[in-house]
This record gives structure tokens, C-alpha cells and sequence, in this order.
């Protein structure tokens, strides 16, 4: 409310200079928070891209466009060819080694019978991704950014935390897939170890490919997808699955106790935590003005087309995985042992050599899924980084320090694990948990921040979207639970270690509640529609203030015992906030009580 509106109201008392300055900072940030490319901070603050480095989205606007801000463009084939790439480069965390390994494993176990559920997988996944993209679009900042502004100084540092323990996580596994296959490539000549510091080298590559521009770097990764789909689609010609048992498959949901271990592992290896991440940066390598709602909801028109047909090709091709070893290894004595290490030779011993034998195609597949993945890790390290920490650093310095936290542990792991293929198997096990740890810190943030109407103005969700994103997140939580419950009611033995695991769970679930309740996250459920209506009905304040002053202590004044009771049922409704102050401002003089919000703080946080 500003003071103008004040002196109508209330001529008898003049407002406090302290209180416009306040309000008018607070009008200034808010603003900036739905229009941040216009803000003056980009100098100071983290960036995913500086301006020089977007890809400029060239049109010709016309005569009905000028002065509308919400004009949406007709479709056009060169703009979607423009916006194409940011997807492309998400999806490839749905083809890493990890998620190889889970295909080839569902496929030797399970047969076809999983098809349908890696479909409705990728399905789940396109939604989280959707939104991450959403979230970079309307706002103009990606997620690791708006962690940072959200959450007090040590909930960010957690989140942080574990989000580069999920990428150390998945960088350990697509770099030793990348050295699995150099290993195959040369024929046993290179040992593991001297793999993974070939493929550290992409760190190079990647810095190399960036000074080319954002198009260059989407091209070389468009290159690696075509060599992935051209490599497994040919194994998947030399195979020749089952047709009929394929669409069977996909159509047929089944299930069953003996497939339940490889089913949690399909869908769990759909969300990676710092995928989430890295696509709310990645959309915004276009200049797109925020501040002209037309074209955010273009770009998030393109965004969602090309999202679409990326994960489109990365079905298709764990699909050609998940065929080839379901016709080779289904029902087999090898089927149990299969995995990443020894999948080329099983391979090779099942269909042979030929014109270009099969174990070499499935290295060169495996080399460009690791490659790909190892550098888009890099990408993401760099933005994790640069948005929770805020630092303003070169980029090659930046990369180096990314690319550090991975290389180092994977040598000693590389090393360490190289005596068998079972232990490499068990840290594969290991691995999968930790990334699994991971997921609620990078779909509850994100959740919470696309359902905010403070952060994503009119490009906040709906309700139904938002039921649906919360019923896809707590389903794939639920899911990764069980893996995560099965694994260590297998693995923890020793009471010491128990206990250090049932206080860690305690904290962790702390963590995830603390997630969930701040900032309102969960949608509007029918607890909340009921608190709106009993505090919406027509009434004087006496009236409305009545029921709060039943158990006031006589010592606090009303006005400041409303407020804190009004912070407690802020946690589990947003609708009663706005029905309240609706309520105060029709009934109480403005010059009695200010309720604002602070940059330090969030929800109603201050009374002056």
C-alpha cells in the first residue's frame, strides 16, 4: 500500500518516513523478482549466462504485437529450431552409464515385461523436467539461484551440500562407464584407472567447445545422441527382439515380486537431482524478456515441444537396450550376473563377431553416453555451484574446481574397486543410493518455488499440475524409500552402525519435513479450503479478533499475538493470508499495524 493511499485512509496520523522506505524497497524487490533481467544485481550475482552469450531469438513483430506484452507469436518452424538444445542436453541424464546399466539389467531379468513402465517413467520425468524449465523461463534465474534467496544461510548450505554429493555420485558412475569402454575399445589394453583420466580430459573439451558459443556445444551434443541412438538401434537390428512381446510390453502393465527390485531401479534412475538443476539454467541460453509475458509463454511453448521429442529419443533408446539383453539374456544362467563391466563380453559371446562385431558397437554406444553425460556434469557443477555459493569466477576456474570433486574421488575409487567386477558392482549399488538420498532436495525447492505466485507471477501452476507434480514427486520418493530400505535392511549389520543409520534417517526425515512445511510447499488440500472459509465470513474485527484473544496472554498486545498466530497457520495455508489482510484493511486504520515482507525473511516476517 503506498503512502498516498495511506493519507486517504488515515489524515490523522501521517505515516513514518521509516515505514515508505521500507514498503518502497520491498515494492523495488519484488519487482525485480519477476522481472530480474532488468535488475541492476546481474553486475553483482550469479548468472547462467551473461547477455553477450544468449542466443538471440531473431522476429518480425507484427502491428497487432505493439504495446501487448502478452502477445504470443503464431508457431514457426525456424524459432523452434532456435530454442533447440537446451532439452537435448537434459536428456542426456536419462542415457548415462547408470541408467544403461539399469536397462540392460531390467531387460535380462525382467524380459518385456518392464517396457511399459520405463514409458510412463519417461513420462514422470518429462513432467519434473517441464517445470524445472518453467521455473528458468518465467523468473529468469535457474533453481540453484532462487535456493539461495528462499532458504535461510543454513538450509541453503545443506541443500548445496547434498546437491554435489548427487553429482559426485553420478559423475563417479558416468566416468567409469566412459572408462569401461575405452577399456573395451582398446581390447584390455588400457587399464580402468588410465580411462578415467581420459575421460577427465572432457573437462578440457568442454571448455574448448564454450568459447565457440551455447550453438556449437548443443551441436557436438547432438553428435553424441545420434552415435548413442545409430549404435543401439543397430544392435537392436542384429538382436531382432520379439515384436509382438515388445508391444505387449509397453501396452501391458505387469509386475511381479521377483522384477519389483529392477521395476524401482527403472523409475528411480528417471529423476537425477542435478538434472533438475542444470535444465532451469540451460533455458536460459535465449534472450527472452521476462517482463513481456507473451514471450516467456513462447519460449515455454518451444521448450515444451522440444523437450517432448528429446525424451522422445532417449525412450527409444533404452528401449533398444532394454530389447537387446531381454532377447539375449531373458531366462538365462548369466541373466543375475549381467552388468556394465561385463555386458560386451556377454555380449560377444552371444552373437558373435561379424562385419563389426556387437561388443564393439556397444563400446562405442557406452563411450558416448559417458563422454556426454561426464561433461553435461560439468555444466551442472558449474551452475549448483555458482547459484547456491554465489561466485563470481572465470569459467575455466570454475569447471577445473567441478570438475575436481569428481575426477579426484573417481581415481581412488577406480583403483580401489578395480580388483573384480563384483565390487564394481557394489559401488554401482552404493552410488544408485547415494543419488537416490538425493532426489527429495531437488524436487521439493523446486516444487515449492514453481507453486509460489511471488516467484512465478502469473506463470505460477495451477492446481491440478500442482496436485500432479506433488503425486509424481511423493511417488518416485516412495519409490527410492523402498530402494533405499531394502538396500540397507541387506547391507547394515553391526549395532553401532545401525544406530549411526536410524540418527541419520531421524535427521534426514527432519530435513525433508522442514523442506515440505517451509514457504507453504504442499498444495491446497481440504484443511485449508475449510480454515479459508471459517475466516472469510463477513464479521466485525471485534468479532474476528475475539477468537484469538481467548488464550492471549495478558502481557502481549493483540495486534502482536494476531500476528503469530496468524505465522502458525501461514505453514498450512496460503489462502487465509490473503483473506486475512483483505479482512484487516477494510476494518483497522493502516497507520495501527504494518504487516510487510523483508528480504531476510520469508512469508509475513516483520511488523513495524
Amino acid at each position: 500500500m503506498d503512502s498516498q493511499t495511506r493519507e486517504e485512509e488515515s489524515p490523522r496520523e501521517e505515516p513514518s518516513k521509516h515505514t515508505d522506505t521500507t514498503e518502497e524497497s520491498e515494492s523495488k524487490r519484488l519487482l525485480s523478482s519477476q522481472s530480474p533481467s532488468s535488475s541492476s544485481s546481474d553486475d553483482e550475482n550469479e548468472v547462467a549466462y551473461e547477455s553477450r552469450e544468449k542466443v538471440v531469438i531473431v522476429d518480425v513483430e507484427p502491428p497487432e504485437s505493439m504495446g501487448n506484452v502478452d502477445y504470443v507469436p503464431p508457431f514457426s518452424w525456424k524459432k523452434l529450431w532456435l530454442f533447440t538444445g537446451p532439452g537435448f542436453l537434459m536428456s542426456i541424464a536419462f542415457l548415462d552409464p547408470g541408467n544403461l546399466e539399469g536397462d540392460l539389467q531390467a531387460g535380462a531379468i525382467a524380459g518385456y515385461s518392464l517396457l511399459w513402465l520405463l514409458m510412463w517413467a519417461t513420462v514422470m520425468g518429462l513432467l519434473i523436467q517441464l517445470l524445472s524449465a518453467r521455473l528458468g523461463v518465467a523468473t529468469g534465474r535457474h533453481l540453484a539461484e532462487l535456493c539461495r534467496e528462499e532458504y535461510p544461510t543454513w538450509a541453503r548450505y545443506v541443500l548445496w551440500f547434498m546437491a554435489e554429493l548427487a553429482l559426485i555420485g553420478a559423475d563417479i558412475q558416468e566416468v567409469i562407464g566412459s572408462a569401461i569402454a575405452i577399456q573395451i575399445l582398446s581390447n584390455g589394453f588400457l587399464p580402468l584407472w588410465a580411462g578415467v583420466l581420459i575421460t577427465a580430459s572432457d573437462c578440457f573439451i568442454f571448455l574448448f567447445l564454450e568459447n565457440y558459443g551455447v550453438r556449437k556445444l548443443e551441436a557436438v551434443f547432438a553428435v553424441l545422441i545420434a552415435t548413442m541412438a545409430v549404435a543401439f538401434a543397430g544392435m537392436f537390428g542384429d538382436t531382432k527382439p520379439n515384436g509382438k512381446e515388445l508391444l505387449i510390453g509397453i501396452l501391458v502393465p505387469k509386475l511381479s515380486s521377483k522384477t519389483i527390485r529392477q521395476a524401482v531401479g527403472v523409475v528411480g534412475c528417471v529423476i537425477m537431482p542435478h538434472n533438475v538443476f542444470l535444465h532451469s539454467a540451460l533455458v536460459q541460453s535465449r534472450k527472452i524478456d521476462p517482463k513481456k509475458r507473451g514471450q516467456v509463454q513462447e519460449a515455454l511453448n518451444y521448450y515444451s515441444i522440444e523437450s517432448s521429442v528429446a525424451l522422445l529419443v532417449t525412450f527409444m533408446i533404452n528401449l533398444f537396450v532394454t530389447t537387446v539383453f531381454a532377447k539375449g539374456f531373458y531366462g538365462t544362467k548369466q541373466a543375475d550376473s549381467i552388468g556394465l563391466v561385463n555386458a560386451g563380453q556377454y555380449l560377444e559371446e552371444k552373437y558373435g563377431g561379424g562385419l563389426f562385431p556387437i561388443l564393439y558397437i556397444w563400446g562405442i554406444g557406452l563411450l558416448a553416453a559417458g563422454q556426454s553425460s561426464t561433461i553435461t556434469g560439468t555444466y551442472a557443477g558449474q551452475f549448483i555451484m555458482g547459484g547456491f555459493l554465489n561466485l563470481r569466477m572465470k569459467k575455466w576456474s570454475r569447471a577445473l574446481i567441478t570438475r575436481s570433486f569428481a575426477i579426484v574421488p573417481t581415481i581412488i575409487v577406480a583403483i580401489v574397486f578395480n580388483t573384480s567386477e563384483a565390487s564394481l558392482d557394489i559401488l554401482n549399488e552404493w552410488l544408485n543410493v547415494l543419488q537416490s538420498i538425493q532426489i527429495p532436495f531437488a524436487l521439493i525447492p523446486l516444487l515449492t518455488l514453481v507453486s509460489k505466485e511471488q516467484v512465478m507471477g502469473v506463470f505460477r501452476i495451477g492446481p491440478i499440475l500442482e496436485r500432479m507434480a506433488w503425486t509424481v514427486a511423493a511417488l518416485v520418493m516412495i519409490i527410492n524409500g523402498y530402494l533405499l530400505f531394502d538396500f540397507f535392511v541387506s547391507e547394515v549389520k553391526g549395532l553401532l552402525f545401525g544406530l549411526t543409520i536410524c540418527i541419520w534417517t531421524a535427521a534426514y526425515i527432519a530435513f525433508i519435513v522442514y523442506l515440505v512445511s517451509h514457504g507453504d510447499a504442499l498444495p491446497t488440500t481440504w484443511f485449508n479450503r475449510e480454515l479459508s472459509k471459517r475466516y472469510s465470513v463477513t464479521g466485525s474485527y471485534n468479532e474476528f479478533s475475539e477468537s484469538y484473544s481467548l488464550h492471549r496472554p495478558p502481557n502481549i498486545s493483540i495486534e502482536i499475538y494476531q500476528y503469530f498466530e496468524l505465522r502458525s497457520i501461514l505453514l498450512y495455508t496460503n489462502e487465509l493470508v490473503y483473506t486475512y489482510l483483505n479482512h484487516r484493511r477494510q476494518l483497522v486504520q493502516p497507520s495501527e499495524i504494518y504487516i510487510h515482507r523483508c528480504q531476510s525473511c520469508t512469508g509475513l516476517s516483520c511488523i513495524s
